[in-house]
């Protein structure tokens, strides 16, 4: 009798925790971010963090977009519906609700990536802005 309890607690329990899971997945799902693809010695990308990698964090883009690296020979981001495949380094692709919205490939100065960031930053949905009180 106490076993079959038991049984039928663990799996309330275990039912709580995935609707609790199934809740906060949305939330999490939606989080935009600025994917960077990039390389072992790819000198752009070096030319990238000398120019912009130092500020970017500190940026309006940075508070809709926190930056995600990706070393394209090691790691493999699931759950995201790439419009192609990323070949070449740098490659920034903006992510919303797990789905891209655009690419900058390559990396020529910081006046151009800024521009392009501004344009697919443009594209991105209004977000709540938190209410302080």
């Amino acid at each position: 009798m106490y076993h079959t309890m038991a049984r039928k607690l663990l799996k309330s329990m275990l039912l709580c925790v995935i609707l609790a899971a199934a809740a906060l997945a949305p939330a999490v799902a939606r989080a935009a971010e600025l994917l960077m693809f990039e390389r072992d010695g790819c000198v752009w990308c070096a030319r990238w963090d000398r120019d912009v990698g130092p500020i970017y964090d500190k940026t309006d883009e940075a508070k809709l977009l926190p930056l995600r690296r990706v070393n394209i020979d090691r790691d493999k981001p699931a759950n995201l519906a790439l419009a192609s495949p990323v070949r070449f380094t740098p490659t920034f692709v903006v992510i919303d609700n797990g789905r891209e919205v655009g690419r900058i490939t390559g990396y020529i100065n910081d006046d151009a990536f800024w521009g392009l960031l501004g344009t697919m930053v443009a594209k991105l949905p209004p977000r709540p802005t938190p209410n302080h009180t």
